[in-house]
């Protein structure tokens, strides 16, 4: 089973100014957060991302607010861990628009949402503290019946074992575990895409 861009969200959570430098591996994992980001602004695909508590921990690290902005990313101020909680599934999965014209005359099981209107189901995921704010993200997520796919090489925690345990954990609950290499390739699926050059250069 690949990745569906037609299919899919990108949230990253709480990559912030006061948090980053105290995290394992913290540049290297800033770097692949960007680079998702910068993915999803060039091939269009909706992007969120979550703060905690930012009047403590900062706003999200400048190099990824700037593709945040250019990706046209929501951003979600949250103090619960899981930003489920604070509606970030509202976010991801809106109320459908009221059907327009004459369809509203039909039964409700005839009405037909306009193309392009359903939902997208498919979130992939990275963020910080990955056994704390990504884990009760993500669970809660799967719980909402979304397919979760976490990008390993873009979440950390302070140590390697909460960190390998949040792994652990999510894949026994049914996450897809990937890297930022696997989504872009998987996002692109051929050499002949006409954004296949942008996105090598991005991973570069």
């Amino acid at each position: 089973m690949l990745l569906d861009i037609e299919d899919s969200q990108l949230v990253l959570v709480d990559y912030q100014e006061r948090l980053m430098p105290a995290l394992l591996d913290g540049p290297v994992v800033l770097a692949n957060a960007v680079r998702l980001a910068q993915l999803a602004a060039l091939l269009r695909v909706p992007t969120f991302a979550t703060e905690q508590n930012p009047s403590k921990l900062g706003g999200s690290v400048p190099e990824l607010a700037a593709a945040l902005q250019q990706a046209g990313a929501r951003v979600l101020s949250k103090m619960q861990f899981s930003a489920v909680e604070e509606g970030l599934g509202e976010w991801l999965r809106p109320e459908p628009k009221p059907v327009q014209g004459n369809a509203r005359s039909l039964p409700k099981h005839l009405q037909k949402p306009p193309p392009g209107s359903e939902p997208r189901g498919t979130i992939v995921l990275a963020g910080c503290e990955a056994h704390v704010c990504l884990l009760q993200t993500a669970l809660d997520l799967m719980e909402d019946e979304f397919e979760v796919w976490v990008v390993t090489d873009a979440c950390t925690s302070r140590t390697e074992r909460n960190r390998d345990a949040a792994f652990d954990r999510l894949a026994g609950a049914g996450a897809e575990l990937v890297t930022t290499e696997m989504v872009a390739f998987e996002w692109i699926r051929s050499a002949e895409h006409p954004d296949f050059k942008a996105m090598q250069a991005l991973i570069k």
